[in-house]
């Protein structure tokens, strides 16, 4: 007998997993307004240089100052980062409208002297009240401290990844949740209320590192204490909260224009999950197989009276049933074990490979709105709702032609569209941001896959470090995504070309990975090998 006849014998399906799962999923709604904060609260608003300070004296419209003060680009756009070392009045007429000087062109083709905004900037805010960028004067020469943003907050991911894998292996799942609740509130209300960027940066790094212990202890806490028959379609649930997370960041971003207030927003519920984080049980196979047989007897009685099965829970005998995998679980264990034999490692270098390029890919299109030219709040629907088609039709992939298929067949697509975007001429947006909705699609569904299939393969024993480790790689790419936008700044294709290109080749990869489809979750490394 193995820990899924306990579960049975207790009821695998009971009132006890739907009440767990459905607690467990609604933080994983905010989760993604977390990941994807930053197309919101670090959107670049219109802006250019400050008028001089000698013309706030003078009776000037701004339309008259502007034209005076900043130069044009060759789209008749005002530069953003120049302006006129003196205000040109030449291009006033005598009756204050201005002159039919050509965009590019300055005081009658004879160069005129720029300089940098030296007294500041003007921004535009007629999408946000006000963002980071505008508070902060995240512009021009410094531009490039909004990609260093996503990073350092995809670096607490990252931390989180290698933290809470370890000590939820070693501490329990529970524990560990209840801590990144917690964590993830007061660095969200600090952040919030930052009064520097290095501070936000700071608040932000861990927010990411909740995020992951949110992440890793969620499914681990899902994925053990349900059946393999409905590990597939809860696995599914999950993915499509984490679908209306994206859309639900949209509205709230619509309705809460300043950045404070929406950073505040989306981090205090996780006050109210961590009080209702109490009421879930440790993970009862994580109990036995840390030889805490008591406790998880304990807890498996108790589900058991919950889901009306009292009189089959006080029979529960958990040292005759899981006698092989108990034996099998002596030891202490840690992530060199993951590379220790040959089936563990060829897993473990696959699945990194898996992960890294679908974050990579992923945040490399999610967090770049504005280069759509279209409503970033539209845009964020749009990107959110092509999650649903796409997550359903993973869902009966992986159920009916398995999870390896799945997973290639994700990852080959989603790069396919990214490169075929690059021979799309640039004045083609309609068409360009579909292909591009397509390729994200097809990443949020490898995403989907990738979270269940990891979960299959690795054991119950060290299953919080393998989902660690593969998370910890996730955010390496997700990490890397914001810098490789800034190369696009000097040779345009080259982001799509390295977006594309990943994809491609860890699809390749995945097909190293054995087939999980039907197999019972194994417990200890030896079931790994053996499978």
């Amino acid at each position: 007998m193995a820990f899924g006849d306990l579960l049975e014998i207790v009821g695998s399906t009971g009132r006890f997993q739907i009440l767990h799962v459905t607690l467990l999923c609604i933080p994983v709604l905010l989760m993604a307004s977390h990941n994807l904060l930053q197309n919101f609260v670090a959107s670049v608003p219109r802006h250019y240089c400050n008028a001089h300070a000698n013309l706030s004296q003078l009776q000037l419209s701004p339309e008259e100052t502007l034209l005076i003060t900043v130069p044009l680009d060759q789209t008749g756009k005002p530069l953003r980062c120049q302006r006129y070392v003196t205000p040109q009045w030449h291009l006033l007429t005598k009756n204050g409208t201005s002159s039919s000087a050509e965009p590019g062109d300055t005081k009658n083709d004879v160069d005129v002297d720029l300089q940098g905004c030296t007294e500041g900037w003007s921004y535009n805010m007629t999408e946000r009240s006000s963002t980071i960028i505008s508070d902060w004067d995240l512009v021009c020469d410094v531009r490039s401290l909004k990609q260093m943003g996503q990073t350092v907050y995809m670096g607490g991911v990252l931390v989180g990844a290698l933290v809470f894998g370890g000590l939820s292996d070693r501490y329990g799942r529970r524990i560990l949740l209840l801590i990144s609740h917690m964590l993830m509130a007061v660095s969200g209300t600090c952040a919030a209320f930052s009064t520097s960027f290095p501070l936000f940066c700071l608040f932000r790094f861990g927010c990411g590192m909740a995020l992951s212990g949110l992440g890793l202890n969620t499914f681990s806490l899902i994925v053990e204490w349900i059946p393999t028959r409905v590990r597939t379609v809860v696995g599914t649930i999950t993915g499509y909260c984490y679908t209306v997370g994206q859309l639900l960041l949209a509205v709230i971003a619509y309705f809460i224009r300043d950045w404070r207030w929406l950073t505040l927003a989306v981090s205090l519920p996780f006050y109210g999950f961590f009080l209702f984080s109490w009421w879930f049980h440790e993970s009862s196979r994580w109990l036995v197989l840390s030889n805490k047989s008591e406790q998880a007897i304990k807890n498996l009685q108790s589900v058991a009276n919950f889901n009306g099965r009292r009189e089959e829970g006080e029979k529960i005998d958990i040292k005759e049933s899981m006698k092989k995998e108990m034996s099998g679980s002596q030891g202490s264990y840690s992530v060199l074990d993951l590379f220790r034999t040959p089936t563990m490692r060829t897993m473990t270098v696959c699945l990194s490979a898996v992960w890294l390029s679908t974050s990579f890919a992923y945040y490399g299109l999610a967090m770049d709105l504005q280069k759509f030219g279209v409503d970033i709040y539209l845009i964020q629907v749009i990107f959110g709702a092509v999650d649903i088609p796409a997550k359903v039709v993973i869902t009966v992939s992986m159920s009916f032609i398995g999870r390896r298929p799945s997973q290639c067949g994700a990852l080959m697509i989603a790069g396919v569209t990214i490169l075929i975007n690059l021979l799309i001429p640039v004045d083609k947006q309609t068409v360009r941001t579909c292909m591009a909705v397509l390729g994200k699609g097809c990443l949020a569904a490898s995403f989907n896959c990738c979270y269940l299939y990891s979960g299959e393969l690795y054991p119950t024993i060290i299953r919080q470090n393998g989902m660690g480790w593969v998370s910890m790689m996730a955010r390496v790419g997700a990490m890397v995504a914001p810098m490789v936008l800034l190369a696009g700044e000097y040779i345009p294709w080259i982001p799509g070309l390295i977006y594309g290109g990943a994809p491609i080749l860890s699809g390749v990869a995945a097909i190293f990975l054995p087939e999980t489809l039907g197999s019972p979750l194994p417990d200890t490394i030896q079931d790994v090998e053996d499978r």
